[in-house]
């Protein structure tokens, strides 16, 4: 077939698929079209292939389907990771709520940073059935299980914040000359107990570390029973050593000397020559700087409870040492409290031992910055180092003449006072058992104004490293009359302490006056406007 005239050259070539071009007829230069099959230098969009150019069959739609499908499983997957999980984990925490005891009380005014360690309950979990009842030896019946910590959970910590009713102390106990530094690191809960270790290992300077655990403004109790179950630090026998558990009033922090000024360890509501500096007595028998907080402070002045008098008593349930020449170990169990009687001498008539045997009144009867109603009892040696465990425990009831303490180790009854044992006594009048909220004190210490320390037998064990063992620690009150707060009717300290910054959180302030706060007036000594 022939083309029209003037079409053919439009062809540059004899091939029709390369040689076609509109632009040569009219005059224009030879132009080539590349074919389906031919790639030009410049083009990057077109990059002929026997697999990528091929037409995809079913087989391939389903490769690249699946691969989206994969794409959206795994948005999928991440989306519900990242939504659904903590959903899920919201419900099951809500659930758990639903089981567990919703009325908290609130102990004190202290904030905890970390919500998972607080624990919904004051009587641990783990506290046997057994033990959720006590039989009161002061008439009140049976006494019921108020707050217990047993220890259990191994791995605990006590630096600040970490606990919500202990904290470790983290300073040097100047207040009686201690030869260790109390440091967080050396307590800690294993085994199912809460361990104090003291060790000879230098700290801040000094040449021994050890421990002390305080509730101090986190959990207090007023009245009834405290029970620990310890094994005390050994060596047995061996003096040196001063393991202690007690228990303070709250308006004194442990070891921050500016707050225990003119308030431990009274015990005091009257307003006369108890309250006054040296009791007014210049034959040594105070050297107390008088009652900080008397209940005739005058209206206006700084006072946590004005018209009552406050202070901050202090009731042991052991202070352990040794008997050198039997080589046993033995325990104080006291009260101690201010103003003072005339040789420190409390009425005997007021103070009871079960079994002489066992339990002495302690020759040991103050001095002038304390006077000490006290029993001493001899223990087991296989009570010590782990080995065996004995429980330790008092119970009082605040008053004033009928108010009364009776000490315990096991289940046996040393020793017992009554408030007439500190009434009224020439120029002062009846000193109180302790009306004060109580925090509870766990250390172990080394000192020489404790007692004698017998180098010889005691460094092996220090170099090594000696360790108070406590099982648990329970509280137990009538029934209808629990108080495990820090701010019991009519006697606040929260508030209080929170107003005196400088004194609770300097340690090495030594004074109230050092802290800048002003000794509030009284009538007795300065007479009130």
């Amino acid at each position: 077939m022939e083309l029209p005239e003037g079409l053919g050259r439009g062809f540059d070539s004899a091939d029709p698929e390369r040689g076609y071009s509109p632009y040569i007829s009219k005059g224009g230069p030879p132009v080539h079209y590349p074919t389906l099959d031919e790639k030009e230098d410049d083009d990057h969009l077109h990059n002929p292939d026997e697999f990528q150019d091929k037409r995809p069959g079913w087989r391939e739609y389903c490769g690249f389907g699946a691969t989206w499908l994969c794409l959206l499983c795994g948005i999928l997957l991440l989306l519900g990771l990242f939504l659904g999980f903590p959903i899920v984990r919201a419900l099951g925490h809500l659930r758990r709520q639903d089981t567990q005891l919703n009325t908290v009380e609130r102990l004190s005014s202290h904030t905890y940073p970390i919500l998972g360690g607080i624990r919904t309950s004051l009587i641990d979990p783990d506290t046997p059935a057994y033990a959720m009842t006590r039989k009161s030896v002061l008439g009140q019946g049976n006494l019921m299980l108020v707050f217990s910590d047993e220890f259990n959970v191994d791995g605990r910590t006590f630096y600040e914040g970490d606990d919500q009713f202990w904290q470790a102390a983290d300073f040097h106990y100047a207040a009686t000359n201690d030869l260790e530094w109390y440091d967080p690191d050396a307590i800690t809960t294993a085994n199912g107990t809460l361990q104090i270790r003291m060790q000879a290992i230098k700290n801040h300077g000094l040449d021994y570390r050890s421990g002390m655990l305080q509730s101090w403004n986190k959990m207090c109790f007023k009245g009834g029973v405290i029970e620990v179950s310890v094994s005390l630090a050994g060596p047995a026998g061996v003096s040196g050593a001063w393991p202690g558990i007690w228990t303070l009033g709250n308006l004194a922090r442990p070891g921050y000397q500016a707050t225990t000024d003119g308030i431990w360890p009274y015990s005091y509501d009257y307003c006369d020559v108890g309250i006054t500096p040296n009791q007014s007595s210049a034959d040594g028998l105070s050297f107390l700087p008088g009652q900080r907080l008397a209940n005739c402070v005058c209206n206006g002045e700084d006072h946590p409870s004005l018209g009552t008098g406050r202070g901050a008593p202090e009731i042991d349930v052991l202070e352990g040492t040794a008997q050198p020449d039997l080589r046993i170990g033995v325990v104080t169990q006291s009260s101690q409290v201010a103003p003072f009687d005339v040789w420190y001498q409390a009425n005997l008539d007021f103070m009871s031992i079960r079994d002489q045997e066992i339990t002495q009144l302690n020759g040991w009867k103050g001095g002038p910055y304390q006077q000490a109603i006290s029993g001493v009892t001899m223990l087991n040696n296989n009570w010590y180092d782990g080995k065996q465990y004995q429980k330790y425990a008092f119970e009082y009831i605040p008053g004033k003449e009928d108010g009364e303490i009776a000490w315990f180790v096991g289940d046996f009854e040393t020793f017992r006072m009554k408030g007439g044992a500190i009434g009224p006594n020439g120029n002062i009048d009846q000193r109180d058992v302790s009306r004060e909220p109580m925090s509870i004190i766990l250390n172990l210490g080394l000192s020489n104004s404790w007692t004698w320390i017998d180098w010889t037998n005691l460094m092996p064990h220090l170099v090594e490293g000696t360790t108070m063992y406590i099982d648990y620690v329970r509280i137990y009150q009538k029934e209808g009359e629990e108080s495990i707060t820090c701010d019991p009717t009519g006697y606040p300290t929260t508030s209080y302490i929170k107003e005196h910054p400088k004194a609770y959180q300097n340690f090495n302030i030594t004074s109230w006056d050092d802290a800048g706060y002003p000794w509030p007036k009284n009538r007795l000594l300065h007479g009130c406007d």
